[in-house]
């Protein structure tokens, strides 16, 4: 099986299981226990605190652990608009192509009268610091712009946009569920007030994950509960998850100049073998993106059946989103980067990780026009664009 949807999800490393199982194991008691045994979860606890903070450039006291990224973007974007509606401010700045763990709290917040602007996004998928700039106003509580996207990869411009917003005196979050592990990533010197990540997305355990927020930042309880996490996320903590997570991210982190170095060869191969497919199209930028991350749009055929086939080879995939592969509406990510409702229809979503081979590559590269070849070779839509009957979207 060639594994090629690590931006769904990774496979937990050795690390990270290793060092899970003593807390399973040994140091199971509850960290809020007062006995010993119960504080010794607690010291491992915030050692993992420190030690994750170490990798992202933050202190201890602005990390909290959530359930994952999804959590860590709601809670967030809710803290920093119901801090901003205090002082008058309900003008909230994003992207059109953020995570629906964004876009629908954000729209959330437009139901009860928040004013969302969504900034274009360019064909290459990547925002720019200018834009930001220019949507800010005396109201503006905050901007959230995804570190990395989801599905294209691009990875935005963070440290200016950080920078602006910090000009301006208005609060910056940014989702780094993908970035984190994959990306150099530098809170305090890329002017980040508040950071989301999961756990899973590094080769550590899923349902895990860490809100980064600047000390001073009032966070809104989105699970109400006991006193764990400074009281602002209620529920026993997941001391094993927990510590896994700090291994995998320090394991990542650790490695992140020789994976870049291998992944970046595997990504030109693959971008350079699906290139020479007919009327086929590159998403994202061809340089500013995730090392792991190649996303096609083919022209004539169903992601779906792309997906299907390939797994027929032995090829795990993806469209899209993970969270969003059971719908059968095109990717809004493509949408927002200008590709037509039938080209978005048509992609193609490869992600890599340290764990693939050459060989891996190589079998996408002769996978993947055969597939698309078959494809076409039985759609009627295709035989009336080979006919002249139907124009061709994309080049040849």
């Amino acid at each position: 099986m060639v594994y090629a949807d690590n931006a769904a999800t990774t496979k937990m490393n050795r690390a990270a299981m290793e060092a899970m199982l003593p807390y399973m194991e040994g140091v199971w008691g509850n960290p809020s226990s007062l006995y010993a045994f119960g504080q010794k979860a607690r010291e491992a606890l915030e050692s993992a605190r420190s030690r994750i903070a170490s990798c992202l450039g933050a202190t201890p006291d602005g990390i909290y652990f959530t359930s994952g990224g999804s959590e860590a973007d709601n809670q967030a974007i809710l803290s920093a608009a119901r801090n901003g509606a205090k002082k008058g401010k309900k003008h909230i700045i994003s992207t059109a192509f953020e995570h629906h763990a964004v876009l629908h709290t954000l729209k959330k917040l437009e139901r009860e009268g928040f004013e969302i602007e969504l900034l274009e996004v360019h064909e290459n998928g990547i925002v720019k610091p200018e834009q930001v700039a220019g949507a800010i106003r005396e109201d503006t509580a905050l901007v959230t712009v995804m570190y990395a996207n989801n599905e294209v990869g691009s990875v935005q411009p963070i440290s200016e946009i950080g920078a602006v917003c910090r000009e301006k005196g208005v609060l910056f979050h940014t989702d780094a569920v993908q970035a984190a592990g994959h990306l150099p990533i530098d809170i305090q010197a890329q002017n980040i007030d508040m950071l989301s990540l999961s756990s899973h997305k590094f080769h550590g355990p899923k349902g895990i994950g860490v809100l980064y927020a600047r000390k001073g930042i009032p966070l809104v309880n989105i699970i109400e509960g006991g006193a764990q996490e400074r009281g602002k996320r209620g529920g026993t903590e997941n001391v094993p998850a927990v510590m896994g997570m700090a291994a995998a991210l320090e394991e990542a982190c650790s490695h992140l100049e020789e994976n870049t170095e291998k992944l970046l060869k595997m990504r030109a191969k693959l971008i350079d073998g699906l290139s020479k497919i007919p009327h086929s199209i590159l998403n994202g930028d061809a340089e500013s993106r995730l090392p792991g991350n190649v996303n096609f749009c083919f022209e004539g055929i169903e992601g779906e059946s792309l997906l299907l086939l390939l797994d027929d080879k032995g090829i795990c995939a993806s469209s899209g989103s993970a969270c969003t592969s059971g719908s059968l509406d095109p990717s809004h990510v493509l949408l927002a980067i200008g590709r037509p409702h039938e080209i978005a229809h048509g992609s193609l979503r490869l992600s890599l990780s340290e764990d693939n081979t050459e060989e891996d590559v190589e079998h996408i590269v002769k996978s993947v026009p055969e597939v698309v070849s078959y494809l076409r070779g039985i759609s009627p839509l295709w035989k009336e664009k080979l006919a002249g009957k139907r124009d061709f979207l994309l080049p040849e």
